[in-house]
């Protein structure tokens, strides 16, 4: 661990002067005070880096660099902030740091869910910290939660809204009855989707962060390139509504579960019912639900994007760095177990995992169409919990297609994708069958 007087000040340097990293740099100018008594230490920012200054931002006598790369070979910076985002620049940027002998604190979610293996044995190898509590849901301590406050549970599953800009979507779909690509150009115009949405709606932004819940709740090396990952974009308001009339919402959730088999890990558009605290989490708010044996299921719930709520993750997560510096052996491992104890439970594949199904089927408006569906899901021995059958109306009226609504009990999914390959080739079914997952966060 870096050799650093119990009298010395910390000294800090920031990598990225975006909204999160100006946002830390200013909490820990207008919180140095309390920040001290709580470490026992001045946390001084000694060097900042970015392109450029940005219009309203004043660090005052910091040495300012446009160089990242000067911050971590500063001799005079003992704790590096990596807050550019993206992975190349970033991924060299914090090995660099470590084989420099600093501690790094990252936000950076991606290059923790791809790189992150590689990036913890280079920092046990330099005997020093990378902590990353800002990477998941912002401002909500869900990390600490799960590394620390639940360490003497064995968690059973983990489920959460970790995209804010996904859940604005769906929000404004269901409260106002919009359409997608509306919502989407709005949250675009507000700053909480970019230019270019995908990682928002097809679900990459919340597979980087349910990567990194799954590894530190079942003791896993991160392995994103297995998280099954599927987006919102295909949601219509007709299946907002039908949730609505079965009782449930739509959420676009994270969920990783520990089976017998192996790992799920998985994020799609689900189901919950309408009665759950995670199904009323609304606008661009995230929620966590953890499911401990012992503690039974708990909730996490704010703001999980913005300069404050992200940079104050930030600061807590200099704060711990600060404190293993004081006191070694009380360093928790990165991934909350030990390296050498990592589980090689598999990640089971998306065929493999067990859950049920909302269907919604659009067929042609005539005889003997609702007994070839069920017949198709009764051979699959599929369990039909709710069906309805709808009158036509509008374009469908005039086209003679009627949605049929089907709720199944649980089922592995491979049989499901046989069930519906097979509904999908009925001369009688006129496109193809919408199928959502259904959670019950209580099981």
């Amino acid at each position: 661990m870096s050799a650093i007087s119990s009298h010395d000040p910390v000294r800090i340097g920031i990598c990225g002067l975006g909204t999160v990293g100006y946002g830390s740099f200013t909490l820990l100018q207008n919180n140095r005070e309390d920040l001290a008594r709580r470490v026992g230490r001045d946390l001084v920012v000694t060097h900042v880096a970015s392109r450029r200054l940005r219009q309203g931002q004043d660090v005052g006598t910091t040495r300012f660099s446009t160089d990242v790369f000067a911050v971590v070979d500063d001799p005079n910076v003992d704790i590096v902030l990596e807050l550019l985002g993206g992975i190349d620049t970033a991924l060299e940027l914090v090995l660099r740091a470590i084989a420099n002998g600093k501690h790094v604190v990252t936000a950076n979610k991606a290059l923790i869910a791809q790189h992150g293996n590689q990036i913890f044995a280079a920092a046990t190898e330099r005997n020093v910290l990378v902590v990353y509590e800002a990477a998941v849901a912002g401002g909500v301590p869900i990390i600490k939660a799960i590394r620390e406050g639940l360490a003497g549970n064995s968690i059973q599953w983990v489920a959460g809204i970790i995209n804010g800009t996904g859940n604005f979507i769906l929000t404004e779909m269901r409260e106002k009855n919009r359409a997608f690509a509306d919502v989407l150009q709005e949250a675009q115009a507000l700053g909480y989707a970019e230019a270019d949405p995908t990682f928002d709606i097809e679900g990459i932004d919340a597979a980087h962060k349910l990567t990194i819940l799954a590894s530190i709740a079942f003791g896993v090396p991160l392995q994103f390139s297995l998280t099954y990952t599927e987006g919102i974009s295909k949601l219509t308001q007709q299946d907002i509504r039908y949730a609505d009339e079965l009782g449930y919402r739509i959420k676009h959730l994270g969920i990783s579960r520990r089976t017998p088999q192996g790992i799920e890990l998985r994020v799609h558009p689900t189901f919950i019912d309408e009665d759950s605290l995670m199904a009323n989490v609304n606008g661009v708010m995230n929620a966590v639900m953890v499911n401990g044996d012992a503690v039974g299921s708990t909730l996490y719930y704010g703001a999980g994007a913005g300069a404050a709520p992200t940079a104050s993750a930030v600061v807590a997560d200099i704060v711990d760095v600060v404190r293993v510096i004081s006191s070694p052996q009380s360093s928790v491992p990165a991934l909350a177990f030990h390296d050498d104890h990592l589980s090689d439970l598999p990640i089971l594949p998306m065929e493999e995992v067990q859950s049920a199904y909302y269907l919604r089927i659009t067929a042609l408006d005539q005889v003997g169409v609702l007994s070839d569906i069920t017949e198709i899901l009764g051979d699959c021995a599929i369990n039909i919990e709710a069906i309805i059958q709808k009158e036509p109306r509008g374009v469908d009226a005039a086209s003679k297609r009627v949605p049929v609504i089907i709720l199944t009990h649980e089922v592995r999914e491979k049989v499901m994708n046989d069930a519906i390959a097979k509904i999908e080739a009925l001369a009688t079914v006129a496109d193809k069958v919408m199928r959502i997952r259904v959670m019950r966060l209580d099981a």
